[in-house]
Order: structure tokens, then C-alpha cells, then sequence
């Protein structure tokens, strides 16, 4: 076996590399991450620069790994600046780290892709060789964000430090339409989520589903608009570039829905969304100005309403928002795996990881309760 360290995704055949990751996460295959470092969105300049792990096994792939060298946490939603900040006060350099992840978007998914999901050898192998490769680098860390559960276990194993979060998910329960999904509410709950919707459509907004394919240059240039203005808004730009947006219509045109919110048939908000067979991710959210209760219909009920029209069974739309829950999500727990070379430090940070899980069991046992849903007992 050979572990082979690549500072670009194409320099992996992307054949090999999606033989590996299969069709179940869009922003995983070949495509997303190379376009990505395609249009600049990750590269060196941006503090994101790829050290994908390639494992060779008789000149065939056995297994592979996303990691990226980095001089900062941000587009991470694994928030480390607390461990950064205790490095620079020890007059220690945090930066540069490992991260193993896809860039900007937090949603669970393998991290270590392998030929043979049973292939307990190679994982071990690419994990070791990620460490290793870190204290070649010089880098404080490794850092696998937002893996599969079922590789929580063998993260633990190898003697990494495991992080337990939470994010808000909608499941289906074949429901045959969305009044189908409000019946589950109490009456209260459903009827202020009739209210919502009915005051989008009041202010004369109607929807527009466009499929990668019909998403044209113009058409991405109008929803990178929103996009970036609600960024702006918020003191920071969009981590993709408009350029990464259009290459997804010729790239993967199967996997993006823009849902678009429009008013005298005009543009005023849109969500960018990708999909697989089974799930639905939210991802990016734009305006032109503010419109009672849009996000909500645009991000969320927009979006559970595609889920059931097309038999979806999960929706992810993204990070923190405990709005979310009176909307149907329900609280779901994701992970981080942390190996800090400073021992002294990765000590203090695995007993501040015990005391936050144990918050963070607590956190979702609480929100739990307040779910819209009927009290089926």
C-alpha cells in the first residue's frame, strides 16, 4: 500500500475518486470539489489549500481522503477559534491545521472513501497518514469535520478527540402532500405556519423551481446578486464565487435545485439547494429586501414541499437556527474528530469536549420538547 499526498483534486481520476464517494452526497464527487479549485473558491490565496490522500493498493484506489491545509477556520461551522486563541496566549501557532472536510458546507458525510466500507485497514491507514502528514507540515492538528457516525467509532479508536454538535433535520414520514405534514402539528403550531405562508403569497411572491440545467449565466448572475447582498449584509462576501455557481449547471446538473422567489415576475430572493436520490441540503439564501416571513417559506416550507412532491426522506438545510424547530426540524446530533499534536493542550480540550457534549445532550433533549409536533402519547 502507498499513500500518495495531491495538492490538486485532479490530480485523482475522477472516475477513481467517484467510484469511491458513490452518488450519495453531490458535494462530495469529483466534480464539486474540482470546481471549487477551478474557479479560486479553494486555493492557497483563500486559505484553503487541498492535501487530498490518495491510498494505492496494486496501482488500484483502495481508499481516499479530503483534507486541505489551512490558515484559518472560517467556512468550517466546527468553531475552533477558542482553541486558537488559547494557542496564541500559550505564544503557540495554531495555523496552519488539517482539515478534512468539504469546504463550506456543513453537512455529515464519509470522510474517509473507501473501495470497501468494511475496509477497517485503510481507514486506519489514511488517518494515520493525516496526522503524520501534519507533523511533517508542522501543523497543530487534524481536524475530520462533520463525518458519518458510523466512523465516529474508529476516530475514537485511533485515539482522536470526538466533538458532538447539533443541527436541525426534517424526515419524511411519507406524508402524501404538505397539509398531509401540517396534520401531524397541534392545532396552534399549524396554524401559524398556515399564517406564514399565507402571508408570502399575500404580498404577491410566487415560486419558481429552476434544475441545474435551466440555470443559465444570466440567470446564476441574478441569484449570485441576492446571494452576495445578504453576505455583504451580514460584513462578509460568499465563500463560492459566481464562477463555482455556473459551473454547477454544466457539472452537476442533477444535483442543484434554485428555488426563486418572484414578484411582478421579477427576482427578489432565492435559495441554492443540492440534491441526492434520498436528501435535499439547503445551502445559500439571498434578498433583494426584507419580506414577511420569506426566508422561512423560501429556505424551509419551499423546500419540504419538494421533499415530499419527490419522495425525499431527509431535508439538512444547514447549520444552528433554532427557528427551525417550530417549522418541523427536529434536533439531530453531528460529530467532529479532533488529534492535536500539543498533548498538554489536547488534554485540556478533551475534558472541555466531555463537559460540552454532555451540554449539548441536554441542548437537544430541551429543544425536543418544543417540536410542533402532536404528543403522541
Amino acid at each position: 500500500m502507498k499513500v500518495t499526498v495531491h495538492d490538486s483534486i485532479s490530480a485523482i481520476a475522477s472516475e477513481d475518486w467517484d467510484a469511491l464517494a458513490g452518488a450519495s452526497y453531490p458535494f462530495l464527487s469529483h466534480a464539486f470539489l474540482e470546481l471549487a479549485e477551478q474557479t479560486g473558491s479553494v486555493s492557497q490565496d483563500a486559505g484553503w489549500s487541498p492535501r487530498h490522500l490518495a491510498l494505492e493498493d496494486d496501482g488500484r484506489l483502495r481508499a481516499a481522503m479530503p483534507l486541505y491545509e489551512k490558515s484559518h477556520s472560517w467556512g468550517e461551522f466546527v468553531f475552533d477559534w477558542a482553541w486558537a486563541h488559547a494557542y496564541e496566549r500559550a505564544g503557540l501557532d495554531y495555523y496552519p491545521k488539517l482539515v478534512s472536510a468539504v469546504p463550506f458546507t456543513p453537512a455529515p458525510s464519509t470522510r474517509i472513501l473507501l473501495a470497501d466500507n468494511n475496509d477497517v485497514e485503510a481507514a486506519r491507514v489514511l488517518i494515520a497518514a493525516a496526522t503524520q502528514l501534519a507533523s511533517d507540515s508542522r501543523c497543530s492538528s487534524v481536524h475530520f469535520l462533520f463525518p458519518e457516525e458510523r466512523e465516529v467509532a474508529l476516530f475514537e479508536e485511533c485515539g482522536l478527540l470526538i466533538r458532538k454538535d447539533c443541527q436541525f433535520h426534517w424526515h419524511n414520514h411519507e406524508y402524501a402532500s404538505f397539509d398531509d405534514f401540517l396534520a401531524t402539528f397541534t392545532s396552534a403550531k399549524r396554524k401559524k405556519a398556515r399564517r406564514d405562508r399565507r402571508r408570502v403569497f399575500e404580498q404577491g411572491i410566487r415560486f419558481r423551481r429552476l434544475r441545474g440545467a435551466e440555470l443559465d449565466a444570466d440567470t446564476w448572475s441574478s441569484v449570485y446578486a441576492l446571494i452576495a447582498r445578504t453576505f455583504t449584509m451580514r460584513g462578509s462576501l460568499p465563500y463560492f464565487n459566481q464562477a463555482f455557481f455556473e459551473g454547477l449547471s454544466a457539472r452537476l446538473p442533477d444535483n442543484v435545485l434554485v428555488i426563486q422567489a418572484e414578484l411582478d415576475a421579477q427576482p427578489v430572493a432565492a435559495a441554492v439547494f443540492f440534491e441526492s436520490a434520498t436528501t435535499l441540503y439547503g445551502r445559500y439564501w439571498g434578498s433583494d429586501g426584507h419580506f414577511d416571513a420569506l426566508h422561512f417559506e423560501t429556505c424551509y416550507y419551499q423546500g419540504i414541499d419538494y421533499c415530499i412532491e419527490t419522495g425525499k426522506q431527509l431535508f439538512e438545510p444547514g447549520t444552528q437556527g433554532e427557528h427551525k424547530i417550530s417549522r418541523g426540524f427536529s434536533p439531530a446530533t453531528t460529530w467532529s474528530a479532533h488529534w492535536l499534536a500539543h498533548p498538554e493542550f489536547a488534554d485540556a480540550i478533551g475534558r472541555y469536549l466531555d463537559a460540552e457534549g454532555r451540554h449539548i445532550d441536554r441542548y437537544m433533549e430541551t429543544v425536543d420538547q418544543h417540536t410542533p409536533y402532536k404528543d403522541e402519547g
